[in-house]
Order: structure tokens, then sequence, then C-alpha cells
């Protein structure tokens, strides 16, 4: 990971980020400020801090004019949004994954990235088991969940949802060294990163990173052959409403928005 490094301003924020720091196998800075803005040259293109603050861990451009911080927030901004104005049962999600009001499924997020539609799902009355491999965008979700966990009231809605959160900093390709049906998944959920062919200004500042840090899935083909393995009912893979069939396999069917595009892979009827 050269292009990232971890940062931290307090003192009190010391011990985490050096510990964070030689987790991923990175350097660690203490800025001046948390603003402190790197010049806008050559050798910052494409470079991010990782930075420790008080009120958690966030994801900075070095060149603070790319993007804006980004963080695994669910108790405000837009998974709360989600939550409260999505549209229910209604939305196509819950539609994809097969939620009712007789059937909250049980869902493994193969690439759970930073757990917004596991959020969404687990609002909906499913449990969701989360799994994501890069360590940079593990940190960031961990974060977000450790978080909520501290700040919500026992008595919040949240709690209930954030219960039926479970996080694995890992490959999910790992499962697959448990025997199938150890574990019961009534629907396998993959969102994987696919290559940005767009120099639009619209893609989200989310994407951009994951771009960079991240990268292309190039085994998102296998996913979708270890997903079959793994599902009770259905596989779900959302795409770009534009792009192509993950693998070429061709879905059941599809449910499709203005942007995005749900493939869903159905394996036997979900219960009634």
């Amino acid at each position: 990971m050269d292009n990232i490094r971890v940062s931290y301003t307090e003192k009190a924020c010391a011990h985490r980020a050096h510990k964070l720091g030689l987790k991923l196998g990175v350097a660690v800075v203490q800025l001046v400020n948390q603003t402190e803005k790197s010049p806008r040259a050559i050798e910052y293109v494409d470079q991010y801090d990782l930075h420790v603050s008080p009120s958690g861990v966030r994801l900075y451009p070095r060149d603070r004019k790319v993007h804006g911080p980004i963080q695994v927030d669910f108790l405000s901004g837009v998974n709360n949004h989600r939550r409260r104005f999505g549209g229910g049962n209604g939305q196509a999600i819950a539609k994809a994954v097969g939620v009712s009001g007789r059937f909250y499924p049980t869902v493994l997020d193969m690439t759970a990235g930073l757990g917004g539609d596991s959020f969404v799902l687990a609002s909906l009355g499913c449990t969701v088991k989360l799994f994501e491999r890069n360590p940079v965008i593990a940190c960031l979700l961990a974060d977000g969940i450790t978080r909520a966990h501290q700040v919500i009231d026992q008595s919040n809605s949240l709690v209930d949802i954030m219960n039926r959160f479970a996080f694995t900093e890992a490959d999910s390709l790992s499962l697959l060294d448990k025997p199938i049906g150890s574990d019961d998944y009534d629907v396998v959920y993959l969102d994987p990163m696919f290559p940005n062919r767009s120099k639009s200004a619209k893609v989200k500042k989310e994407m951009q990173a994951f771009q960079k840090i991240v990268g292309p899935d190039s085994d998102a083909d296998v996913l979708v052959d270890k997903a079959l393995q793994l599902a009770r009912y259905r596989v779900v893979i959302k795409r770009p409403v534009v792009a192509g069939y993950l693998a070429d396999r061709k879905p059941s069917y599809s449910l499709s928005g203005k942007n995005t595009r749900f493939d869903i892979f159905a394996l036997q009827k979900l219960p009634s």
C-alpha cells in the first residue's frame, strides 16, 4: 500500500494511530492540524491519509482538493437517511434479496465495502454477515460499527439493527474452506469493484478512493461460482445499469433502476 499513510494530530490518538500503522505496514505521521494541506505536487497524486482522531477514522486524499473525507457513519448522513426514507420493503434492494413481511433472509455480503447496503438490509430485519478483505476499507467499516455501538442508547431502534450486523475482516473466499452447509445463508450478496471507464465528475468520492486504493476485483468471476455454492435461495449481484453480466453469467432476472441493476440468480423458491 504505497499510496497510504496513517496520520493523527492529537497526542491522545498516537497509540491507536501507531497500532493501525503497524497492522497495515505503512508510515505513521503526526500532522500540525487535521486540515493540513499537501501542496498540489505530482508526488501526492492518488496519495491518501487514514486519519485517526477522537471522532473516529477518516480517509482523506492528501491533495484535499480531490474530494472530501470518507468516514463510515451509521448514525447520521446517507446511511441514516436510507434507513428512514429509503422505501422499506418496496425498495429495489429489498425486492432483490426477497425481503417481505413474512421472510427476512440471512444474508452473506461477500464484498461489504463501507457497509451501506448491508446496513439497509439489517434495518429491514435481515441478519447480515459482512466480509471485507481490503484492510483500509475494513478499518473504516470496523470503526463505523464500533462507534455506532458506543453511541446508541439501549432504547434506540438502532440497537437491534447493529446487533444484526456481524463483520469479519477477511477474504470471503476463505468461507469455501468450510464444508458447504456449515453456515446457513439464505441469500449471498455481491457488489464487486469494477474498472471505471468514466471520467465524469459525478463519480462519487467513495468510488474514486476505492478505485485508487482497492482497484477492481480481479477475481470477481470466481466470487460468482462460490456465491452460488453458498446460497440457499438466491445470489444477488449489484451492477451499474450499463455493465455487462459478471463472469458473463446470465441471471434468472434483473431489477434495474436509474443507475443500478440487481442481477438475481434464483436457486429455489423463497419461503412464503
